[in-house]
């Protein structure tokens, strides 16, 4: 899916748009002050050294929009993070690992 699809067709619900923006814009600011992964567990990150709070983020996600809207929230990040966006993006996807259908 490319950027003018994901502008024109989002994939969650109207009802849910600012919860999801919301959390969409989250998942930026944690990515670009704390990443998505550790080298260690401890603090923000949890046995697997994957960000805690991301990952919840990831579950809700999952609930409003499964498979779709995860893909889309990693193709956000990978735009919103300016010159870290890929490999924030990269880490979210092992952060989101074994939520719903991400990287079963």
């Amino acid at each position: 899916m490319g950027w003018l699809q994901d502008l024109l067709f989002k994939p969650y619900p109207a009802q849910v748009k600012d919860e999801v923006e919301h959390l969409l814009n989250e998942l930026v600011q944690i990515g670009l002050r704390d990443d998505f992964l550790s080298e260690r567990p401890g603090g923000g990150f949890n046995s697997d050294s994957r960000n805690i709070r991301a990952r919840q983020i990831g579950a809700r996600l999952n609930e409003i929009g499964a498979l779709p809207l995860m893909e889309y929230a990693q193709r956000y990040v990978r735009r919103k993070s300016g010159k870290q966006g890929r490999m924030l993006a990269e880490h979210l996807e092992y952060a989101w690992a074994k939520i719903g259908d991400w990287m079963k």
